[in-house]
């Protein structure tokens, strides 16, 4: 009888033994992909690095303005194209803001990679890129930054917060009661 509450106790320990094991082996997960995640803003900025080198050197490897202007017709103008860079920039920022104080997990930053590589071929096409490269640089170059920064801070804050709940199971040998959302 007291062999069998033995093995019960014991069955029972590595039990929990096995639940912790597991609940720490997802925390670490969650951490390293975190950690990951952390540098995609720096990967797209590089992205749109080397996207602007291309067209600073007037992308060589397209075909002339007037080739594109005879396949697909007048690109618009560069004032119309600078009208809507200035509203699309002002967008990206807020959106970015937006998620930052919402605290919002988006993967957008290669969007505006290539929304701003766009941006870039159209002036390309309407003979117009080397007047307004620094403009398009310049709003890409600080969309991306907020993008990066955001994702930055919300990555840090979630291994901030897993690395919370490991120190918690690791002395408890459970997680941390759910805080309640006072947001609601």
């Amino acid at each position: 009888m007291e062999q069998a509450a033995k093995n019960k106790n014991l069955a029972v320990d590595e039990a929990a033994a096995d639940a912790r094991a597991s609940l720490r082996q997802g925390l670490l997960a969650e951490i390293k992909s975190a950690r990951r995640f952390a540098n995609r803003g720096l990967w797209a900025l590089s992205l749109f690095l080397m996207v602007s080198t291309l067209a600073s050197r007037d992308f060589w490897f397209l075909p002339s303005p007037e080739k594109i202007v005879v396949r697909l017709g007048a690109p618009p103008t560069a004032t119309i194209i600078s009208l809507v860079l200035v509203l699309y920039t002002f967008s990206a920022i807020i959106l970015s803001l937006s998620r930052m104080m919402a605290g919002i997990r988006h993967r957008s930053s290669f969007c505006h990679v290539g929304y701003l590589g766009v941006f870039y071929l159209f002036y390309y096409a309407a003979r117009g890129l080397a007047d307004n490269y620094w403009a398009v640089f310049g709003a890409g170059f600080t969309i991306l930054c907020m993008e990066s920064y955001r994702i930055w801070t919300f990555c840090n804050d979630l291994i901030t917060k897993k690395s919370e709940q490991l120190a918690f199971l690791e002395r408890t040998g459970r997680l941390p009661p759910e805080e309640p959302d006072l947001s609601e």
